[in-house]
């Protein structure tokens, strides 16, 4: 599997030793394991002791370990986030992965400029951290309902956040968990935008979307109707083999990881119909299966 781009899917992080036994046999490579806040009452030793001994039977690897909240308040809900991302940092080698993802976080209510010099004392430290331990860190691209003036959770969702967070804090070790998903919600076209970011991207979320585009033009994006959808891989507007081409071509070693549990056709019982299609359609756009070339 070294030579092929693999394809899986995100599991939760406390949850891993048991769906991931349930769903590795339809074909996933890869899982990216995620925590919501904080990690928890998770035990990362044994969870990554169980996780590789699942990894070493069934051939897959585990891409990232992630924790998504929101480490510039670190207050309330989010007050274990920046604790949860230091222990990320320091047992990510337990379950053979090099990259800890998640959220930047940002000031509620402010502008991304505003929220930058926070991120900078932040992340100039985590990023030191992981750095030290030989470990990347990615941020998602997701807005969380966010926009440039104001937002409860992330600031990596514009290319123009992406300057100002990268200029702020110029570690070679901080990049992106992208998907061209949260750049459509937008209207932002994905495809360009990939070309011009891959040095700085280091996971894919398997996620896409479908953007309805007579709804735009007649209502605009702000009216009572819904103008845009999160898809599952293989439902949407984009061309993943035009992705991953792009991907190949500079040099991508990652993987792609679907992130399921968000398409509004393919849900609730019809959710691992639409991974599992998914899956396949990914494989099919990477160019099936690795094949040897002859000696």
């Amino acid at each position: 599997m070294k030579d092929t781009m693999r394809i899986g899917t995100l599991v939760g992080g406390g949850d891993a030793i048991r769906v991931i036994p349930q769903i590795v046999g339809h074909g996933f490579e890869s899982f990216s394991l995620t925590f919501w806040q904080t990690t928890g009452e998770t035990d990362l030793v044994e969870t990554g002791k169980r996780v590789q001994e699942l990894a070493a039977e069934h051939d897959f690897v585990i891409s990232t370990v992630g924790i998504f909240g929101n480490p510039l308040t670190n207050t309330g809900e989010n007050s274990d986030v920046i604790a949860s991302w230091e222990r990320l940092i320091d047992h990510a080698h337990l379950f053979g992965t090099d990259m800890v993802s998640g959220f930047t976080g940002r000031l509620p209510g402010v502008s991304i400029d505003e929220s930058i010099p926070k991120y900078t004392e932040v992340f100039g430290e985590l990023s030191k951290r992981a750095a030290d331990r030989g470990l990347r860190i990615a941020f998602e691209n997701c807005s969380m309902g966010g926009d440039w003036e104001s937002g409860d959770w992330n600031i990596a969702h514009n290319p123009l956040s992406w300057e100002k967070m990268f200029n702020a804090v110029p570690a070679d070790n901080i990049g992106l968990e992208w998907e061209p998903c949260h750049q459509m919600v937008q209207l932002i076209d994905p495809i360009p935008q990939l070309r011009k970011w891959t040095d700085k991207i280091f996971h894919v979320h398997g996620k896409d979307a479908t953007i309805a585009w007579d709804i735009v033009k007649e209502y605009g994006i702000h009216g009572p109707n819904p103008y845009v959808w999160h898809r599952t891989p293989g439902f949407g507007d984009t061309n993943w083999t035009d992705i991953i081409s792009i991907l190949r071509q500079a040099g991508y070693k990652g993987t792609i990881d679907i992130e399921g549990w968000h398409d509004p056709v393919y849900r609730d019982e019809l959710e691992m119909m639409g991974q599992v299609h998914a899956l396949n359609y990914l494989k099919q756009c990477r160019g099936g299966s690795f094949v040897p070339n002859p000696l």
